[in-house]
């Protein structure tokens, strides 16, 4: 049967760059790019385009029906920094958006589900170097919570109804295609940005802070590898650990230098750095390397020298 995609929050920071890849492997025609509105981007120029309310049970199922889905990647989801500003509907939209899709795949009108986690599920009393794949959970922020719930359930749907869900926990992810989205690791999307364009940046988070991240194209690798690889390589049904390089603001401001030698980068913390305090500073992520053979290919140096030619154009 013929792999049909549909990916509902096409037009976000990742569902941008999924879209364009899942395009391009999977052809135009089986790839159904769908969001709350309508923009004048790519996603929506390129290839089939739906307005689609993630919370509409009914318009999702509409949709699998009229394109005869195989495969949904649900990329829906109020972002760590946003979510805190409205933690009702961040709750609402990143729950039951997932239930919906779940749910659709337990009525048998799809094969495989795609449904990103993060690093946001840990919290401040999670081992901070390492974090190793099985460990204390206690997020703090509203974003956390609903993803570690959303990878209960995952796991729950898989094992009590055969749902084959996959899932991988995001770090921050970097990418030159779109805008930072919101997130508390976006300081690393803007900081090339603003050097660009002012030579300086103001981080809101302390010059030590050293988080997870990892270039955008290798988080849509693997995206793309979790879902190609076969079914009994999927041995965790909750949500995978996934790694790619960790850095503080410090760190990634001399990169930059070494490009832009008049960069200056100044600190001023705001609500974010207590989000960024309460996340892991480095990931094991040796399951996935396991299981479905991850392996990333950016480290800061390649990122830094991809991002600024690109953004530089």
């Amino acid at each position: 049967m013929n792999t049909k995609i549909l990916i509902i929050g096409a037009c976000g920071q990742i569902g941008t760059e999924l879209t364009h890849r899942l395009r391009t492997i999977y052809g135009n025609e089986n790839v159904v790019a769908s969001d709350i509105r309508k923009l004048n981007n790519d996603v929506v120029n390129n290839g089939i385009f739906e307005v689609v309310n993630a919370l509409d049970y009914n318009q999702i199922q509409q949709l699998v029906e009229q394109y005869q889905i195989t495969d949904v990647y649900l990329m829906a989801a109020l972002l760590s920094a946003t979510a805190e500003k409205n933690p009702a509907f961040a709750w609402d939209l990143n729950m039951n958006s997932l239930f919906h899709v779940l749910n659709l795949a337990k009525a048998g009108k799809i094969k495989k589900i795609f449904w990103p986690s993060s690093i946001a599920v840990f919290g401040p009393t999670t081992p901070r170097e390492n974090t190793p794949q099985y460990t204390i959970m206690e997020p703090t922020t509203v974003y956390g919570i609903s993803k570690q719930t959303g990878e209960r359930w995952c796991e729950y749907y898989n094992k009590q109804y055969g749902i084959d869900v996959r899932s991988i926990r995001y770090p921050g992810l970097i990418s030159w295609t779109s805008e930072p989205g919101g997130g508390t690791t976006d300081y690393a999307v803007d900081i090339y940005h603003q050097a660009l364009e002012k030579g300086k940046f103001r981080c809101f988070l302390s010059e030590n802070t050293a988080l997870p991240m990892m270039y955008m194209e290798d988080a849509i690798r693997a995206t793309v590898e979790i879902m190609q690889a076969p079914a009994e390589k999927i041995k965790i049904r909750s949500s995978y650990n996934l790694s790619g390089i960790s850095f503080t603001p410090k760190e990634i401001a001399e990169e930059i230098k070494k490009h832009i030698p008049e960069f200056k980068i100044t600190y001023k913390s705001d609500f974010r750095q207590k989000i960024a305090d309460s996340w892991p500073a480095s990931i094991d992520d040796s399951s996935a390397r396991e299981d479905w053979n991850w392996k990333h290919h950016y480290d800061m140096d390649s990122m830094t020298v991809e991002m600024l030619e690109n953004l530089s154009k």
